[in-house]
């Protein structure tokens, strides 16, 4: 018997450290305390994100950069190798891996992903992308398929049934073709770990409500999040299941709003690194349909703070209130990311985390302070 996954525990409002893996993080800055993404820095910032009572650990897919002086985001640690190592250096927190489909075998996925599961003791998760960079795409000689969605329910499919089938099977689908399936282990978690997809379009988002079990999405402002909520929850019940809905948020959280909202234009205005901004916006603009197509003209401060995510900037009274406004337009939980994780997750877990439980958001007895 294995314990519930962290992601089925106690937390009305689910929290998770984002895209650690990568150099920046989220950040397209140039200032001195970018975030290096070394070995010891991840496994320090993950270790402080079990202790303090985090849910998961989620990290992003990168092969290629986005250029600039930082050549941003070209350093990266591969997902399902990150996963296992920081399983076995932590108690309690979830570990995704993230996948692109099109560039990772589903035979090799479900062998890695099992590998994952053993080692963490069913703590793991997967997060399943279809890829948006053809530069990145090139780079293995491969191009964007629009109908990524449909591979990935094949390659999901075969995910599933090497872990359930008790004999070698074939496989004769539209994207692959197999002969004498097997893998063992199978993950301890079945069907397989929880598995979550980031969508913003309408196929990411039909894919998600069919085949996983959470969603993260994108909103500019909290309301607009509203009715992102009650799509997705349309799309799922169509599909008869219930899906959790997640957003992205980069976090300056200071002792007072004036220090964290000038660290705020510092790092993703003054410094930011403007090349890397321009190559990464106009990419996502033109590929990723990630994020509505306004936002790229209104809230360039946010791509270069943090992916264009929603920003979390203030007091922590200013931060928590934030989040429970989140939760209370209908989010389930929130992947977090930082310009210095291992020098900032400290103070949000010693300040923030408490005031989350004092709302109701967060368990208190498992929130370290």
């Amino acid at each position: 018997m294995i314990s519930p996954h962290p992601l089925d525990g106690p937390h009305r409002f689910k929290l998770g450290v984002f895209s650690m893996n990568a150099d920046g993080g989220l950040a397209l800055t140039t200032v001195p305390e970018r975030w290096r993404a070394s070995w010891a820095d991840n496994l320090a910032a993950a270790r402080i994100a079990d202790d303090a009572g985090f849910d998961f650990l989620l990290p992003i897919a990168r092969w290629r950069g986005f250029g600039g002086r930082t050549r941003a985001r070209e350093w990266s640690f591969e997902t399902f190798t990150w996963a296992a190592a920081l399983a076995a250096a932590t108690r309690r927190i979830a570990l995704f891996a993230t996948v692109h489909v099109p560039l990772v075998h589903p035979l090799h996925a479900a062998k890695a992903l099992a590998t994952v599961d053993h080692v963490s003791g069913g703590r793991a998760g997967l997060n399943i992308v279809c890829g948006w960079n053809p530069d990145e795409f090139a780079m293995f000689g491969q191009s964007v398929d629009a109908r990524g969605y449909d591979r990935a329910d094949e390659w999901l499919t075969i995910v599933e049934r090497a872990y359930a089938e008790a004999e070698p099977f074939d496989f004769d689908g539209a994207y692959y073709r197999l002969k004498g399936v097997v893998s063992r282990p199978a993950s301890l978690r079945l069907p397989r770990p929880p598995t979550m997809n980031a969508a913003f379009g309408g196929p990411g988002r039909d894919f998600a409500a069919r085949r996983c079990d959470y969603l993260f999405t994108t909103f500019s402002d909290v309301e607009d999040g509203r009715a992102h909520v009650a799509d997705i929850a349309a799309r799922a019940a169509a599909a008869g299941r219930d899906v959790g809905v997640h957003t992205v948020c980069h976090v300056v959280c200071r002792q007072s709003r004036a220090e964290a909202e000038d660290w705020y234009r510092r790092y993703a205005e003054t410094e930011a690194d403007h090349c890397a901004v321009d190559e990464h916006m106009a990419k996502k603009k033109e590929f990723s349909g990630s994020h509505d197509p306004a936002a790229y003209e209104r809230y360039r401060r946010r791509f270069a703070g943090g992916a264009g995510s929603y920003p979390l900037v203030g007091t922590p009274d200013d931060v928590a209130a934030e989040i429970a406004a989140i939760a209370e337009a209908g989010f389930a939980g929130a992947a977090l990311s930082f310009v210095d994780y291992r020098g900032e997750l400290p103070f949000f877990a010693e300040t923030v985390l408490p005031r989350l439980a004092r709302a109701g958001l967060r368990h208190p007895e498992t929130v370290s302070c």
